[in-house]
């Protein structure tokens, strides 16, 4: 049984298959440089907007090495908050892949992409899974309570800045609730900008303070994406089975349903 603070899971997602996780930040409470009032991790009691090192790497690779013969479809590094907060990000995730030889996907929120050193970091993944939630300004920090100055141009540009220069695959992920349902069609559009991919269209089915939208309410929203290809839904997607190395390490990240 593994029992550090870094590494968990694997955990059933229904974008990534199996994913084994890598908690980069690993700190008690969510530290994050969003405050996403759909986020089953609760409030960000940790804000932060630089980055720094918060777990050595050294310690990873021992840990890593435990687990090289481990079945998964990906290595995902998430955890407890914004995994580019890792100053090591980059170094952790050439370790990873070295080790495990499995592909390698990071799920960020968007807010430090428009940072050059930050693209340079993600573009060493396999996979890259950017938050994208809102069409506006105001919608932007109604929902996602952003800590980083950034407006949501800016960070905007920051996704098409990397989408021109990363050669691996690129996921949107929108997560839509009652707050901004009604501006699918300006989501789609600003997607379409993007050209990602995949469009993963998300509802907070975990737990947390926001309901979750119906399946025919996000049947209809998928609809607005229909000049995008492979568009996906969290309802519609497959589910998976997966058994944690770690269970209490695991809930601690993934609330359970």
């Amino acid at each position: 049984m593994i029992t550090n603070c870094v590494i968990y899971g694997p955990v059933p997602s229904w974008r990534l298959g199996r994913s084994l996780g890598i908690d980069l930040i690993s700190t008690i409470g969510k530290t994050c440089s969003f405050d996403c009032i759909y986020c089953q991790l609760g409030r960000t009691l940790n804000p932060l907007t630089e980055r720094k090192q918060f777990v050595n790497i050294a310690n990873l690779a021992k840990d890593l090495k435990k687990l090289k013969d481990l079945r998964a479809d990906y290595v995902t590094f998430s955890g407890v908050g914004e995994p580019t907060l890792a100053s090591n990000l980059g170094e952790a995730i050439e370790l990873t892949r070295s080790i495990v030889r499995l592909p390698v996907a990071i799920l960020t929120n968007s807010s430090l992409m428009p940072r050059k050193e930050v693209r340079q970091e993600l573009s060493r993944a396999d996979l890259v899974v950017a938050k994208l939630d809102a069409p506006s300004d105001e919608l932007y920090k109604t929902i996602n309570q952003p800590i980083v100055e950034y407006s949501l141009t800016e960070i905007l540009q920051g996704i098409k800045n990397f989408r021109s220069q990363y050669k691996g695959k690129l996921a949107l992920q929108m997560m839509f609730l009652e707050a901004n349902k009604d501006y699918a069609r300006e989501m789609a559009r600003l997607a379409k900008q993007i050209s990602p991919d995949q469009v993963q269209i998300n509802t907070p089915l975990r737990p947390c303070i926001v309901k979750p939208l119906i399946p025919d309410t996000i049947c209809s929203i998928k609809g607005e994406f229909s000049d995008l290809n492979n568009v996906i839904t969290v309802y519609e997607a497959p589910r998976f089975e997966a058994v944690p190395l770690n269970k209490e390490e695991t809930w601690r990240r993934r609330p359970e349903i």
